[in-house]
């Protein structure tokens, strides 16, 4: 499978740094390629999935002197991805030849990212995550039988929230959607002024208009912020497994709320995503049309159709139809 530049050279969450400590090394999976992430010392290595011996999974084996061995043969292969031991021939130096493939990696957020090109561009920035005014609470991961792509384009959807999100995030008697502009550009989408009633926005209980800002930061990740009242912000990185498969995590970031138990906000945003869940999976054709005259469109769909001509723009068609 052929897999577009654009997502090679870009950075992907594939787990939580909290993941290790349950099982290390960790398999994983990215754009159809089986990974193995491994960690020492506080240090993650991510490489492809395979001795180059045999082809096992890596994944199987076992940390032993500072190294990752291999469960079939025992090669031992150092933080470099280099073989330094193959216990058959323990007299004979491993060649060269005998290196894991290596990714870059880097740790943002409390998850792990990795790229399997060569990147123009950093991890995107998360403003308020940064801000020590704000309290940082993530959820995930959520898995969805569905590609990246229509993972995003749900995310961005406001229309939806009255119906799927009734009682939480919107009301059926109220499901208009102000008139609003979205900009494309190659940095992403930036969707400004987006108006919904909700039914309590605040905590505090009683129903109001709340306006958000939606960006796209890179094909699949993707933030929003509500820019009146209390802020509340949050980051969706969402990891594209393969065409039909994928995980996504939900950063927040608020500056109130500070008396509400996280316990509170993650059960809260657990049944938020369990809603959306069934309607993405539901979703034909599985892969995200990128030829507006596929569907019908409304100008309350402005955010979807620019994300829509930005993947197009950025030659996106993994998950795409």
């Amino acid at each position: 499978m052929r897999i577009d530049s654009v997502l090679l050279n870009d950075w992907h969450p594939v787990a939580e740094t909290k993941d290790l400590k349950k099982q290390n090394p960790l398999p994983v999976r990215l754009l159809g390629e089986d990974l193995v992430i491994w960690e020492q010392d506080g240090t993650f290595m991510v490489w492809a999935d395979l001795c180059i011996h045999r082809g096992t999974k890596l994944s199987l084996g076992w940390l032993e002197e500072g190294c990752l061995v291999c469960p079939y043969h025992g090669w031992h292969y150092d933080d470099s991805g280099q073989c330094v031991k193959i216990p058959a021939h323990p007299e004979q130096k491993p060649p060269e030849k005998a290196k894991a493939k290596v990714y870059k990696t880097q740790i943002k957020y409390g998850l792990i990212w990795v790229t399997q090109g060569e990147p123009e561009q950093d991890v995107p920035l998360f403003e308020e995550w940064e801000d020590e005014s704000y309290r940082n609470i993530p959820s995930g991961p959520y898995y969805f039988n569905a590609a990246a792509p229509r993972m995003i384009e749900n995310f961005l959807d406001v229309a939806h929230f009255p119906f799927v999100h009734e009682g939480s995030l919107g009301d059926r008697g109220h499901p208009e959607i102000g008139n609003y502009e979205a900009v494309i550009s190659d940095d992403g989408v930036v969707a400004d002024g987006i108006e919904i009633w909700q039914p309590n926005p605040d905590g505090t209980g009683v129903g109001s208009k709340v306006t958000y800002t939606y960006k796209v930061f890179r094909p699949f990740t993707a933030y929003f912020v509500k820019t009146k009242g209390p802020s509340f912000a949050a980051m969706y990185a969402v990891c594209p497994i393969d065409e039909q498969h994928s995980k996504g995590w939900v950063l927040m970031s608020m500056n109130y709320g500070a008396e509400t138990p996280e316990k509170e906000i993650i059960d809260f945003q657990d049944k938020v995503t369990g809603e959306d869940i069934p309607m993405v999976e539901s979703q034909r054709p599985e892969l995200l049309p990128l030829d507006l005259q596929d569907e019908l469109h409304l100008r309350s769909d402005r955010t979807a159709i620019a994300y829509r001509k930005y993947l197009r723009r950025m030659g996106v068609t993994f998950g795409t139809a």
